[in-house]
């Protein structure tokens, strides 16, 4: 007989807290998000033993209430000091307890029960498989800050490096791999970077340092924010992100310190992504600014990208330009991979148009609309989709018709239409 939603939650729970504490070789990343927080595993991966389980608990993270009453009909558990430690009898009876009523839902998804469950009662669950589905708690902002906070009080000069970069942990991140529809080039080369990530003492030993230092070049809206940042969840790393212009305009004096700072702090947060956007910015300061703290600025940045190395400090570097006409050989030749980003041909435009539409209710040609957006960016189809769904909307609907994709559709070609204007002329 199933048992209902609450107890199997309960089992789940005291069973986790079991083989946790049983076997040694699980850590922090064999608790499902859920278990963490119960546990209050925060920050760090190092997980005190013995884990515990109190109606108290239960009650706090998983809002339930008299949870010794609700597992009193269960014979494997036990309730001692009025609730302050529920645990189980006997693991092995309480697993096959949990297994009859209906517990696989739950063992498929937390790595510590699919660790016991591999191996007993013919279960057909990977332990491998299982581990590699959760969610990593080096992924989560709570992780991130602990080792911030670590760091900053460590070596407080960090301190104004955190003022100038947007932290962003991978959980946080929106923009999955999945839905962003790249080239073949741009497949290759992240494959090139997983097979480097992996294979980081094999390069080393062989001198072969630089690898992970990514240039991505092409018009604005063609997905170079958007692919750092998915990769930020894919490789499962935090993304450090900083834009050239707003450190050098508000902190002119300290431009070159403040660089060197970045820099460090990312080697002290690695392994991570370190994006640098409108790198173009270095360009222009060469040669237009004869400001000798402006060259200095300019200078340490070089300098800082050739120091730093995926292979050596697990930093991945990654610039984004959307001239790169201005860059001139000292910028270029820092970067060991450029990746071009540039306006979708028609068969992208159309997986594009698939894969920003694939949630919605649509009645109109998608393969027309292809044809028709020649010239517009990722960027630019996903704001004649969101126009086009905010038509329906307005209009009390859900689906979306042909008449709602043309007011998208001449939105951005208007957009398109003053963008391109001279209105210095």
């Amino acid at each position: 007989m199933p048992a209902d939603d609450e107890t199997l939650k309960l089992m789940e729970i005291l069973l986790t807290a079991e083989l946790f504490n049983t076997h040694h070789n699980l850590d922090a990343n064999d608790l499902t998000p859920e278990c963490r927080n119960l546990f209050a595993v925060n920050g760090t991966t190092e997980v005190k033993r013995p884990l515990h389980v109190s109606e108290g608990m239960i009650r706090r993270s998983l809002g339930i209430d008299d949870a010794c009453r609700k597992m009193e009909q269960t014979p494997v558990v036990t309730c001692e000091e009025f609730g302050q430690r529920i645990r189980l009898t006997t693991l092995e009876p309480a697993a096959r307890w949990f297994l009859k009523r209906g517990g696989l839902h739950y063992i498929e998804k937390n790595p510590a029960l699919a660790y016991f469950f591999e191996h007993f009662e013919s279960t057909k669950v990977s332990y491998e498989k299982v581990r590699l589905e959760n969610p990593p708690l080096e992924d989560t902002r709570v992780f991130l800050e602990s080792k911030v906070a670590k760091i900053l009080a460590d070596d407080e000069r960090l301190k104004s490096a955190m003022d100038l970069i947007i932290l962003s942990a991978p959980e946080e991140v929106e923009q999955d791999f999945d839905d962003i529809v790249c080239t073949q080039e741009q497949h290759n080369i992240i494959r090139k970077i997983q097979v480097a990530r992996k294979h980081r003492e094999v390069l080393r030993r062989h001198r072969i340092h630089e690898v992970g230092k990514l240039l991505f070049v092409g018009p604005p809206g063609t997905g170079k924010t958007s692919l750092a940042l998915a990769l930020s969840r894919k490789l499962h790393l935090p993304l450090l992100e900083v834009r050239l212009s707003m450190i050098t305009s508000q902190y002119l004096g300290e431009t070159s310190k403040n660089i060197d700072r970045i820099f460090d702090l990312a080697k002290k947060m690695a392994p991570c992504i370190l994006f640098i956007d409108e790198f173009d910015f270095v360009a222009k300061s060469r040669v237009a600014d004869d400001h000798g703290a402006m060259k200095r600025a300019v200078n340490a940045l070089l300098k800082n990208i050739d120091q730093v190395s995926l292979v050596r400090h697990g930093v991945l570097l990654i610039g984004a330009t959307n001239h790169p006409q201005l860059l001139d050989e000292a910028a270029w030749r820092r970067f060991d991979e450029v990746v071009e980003f540039g306006l979708p041909d028609r068969d992208m435009r159309q997986s594009i148009l698939e894969k920003v539409s694939s949630s919605m209710q649509c009645s109109f040609d998608l393969p027309g609309l292809a044809d028709r957006t020649e010239g517009f960016s990722g960027a630019d189809l996903r704001i004649m989709i969101k126009e086009a769904l905010l038509s329906a909307l307005m209009e009390h609907r859900e689906t979306l018709t042909p008449e709602d994709v043309e007011c998208g559709f001449l939105l951005v070609k208007n957009r398109n239409s003053i963008r391109a204007q001279n209105w210095l002329s």
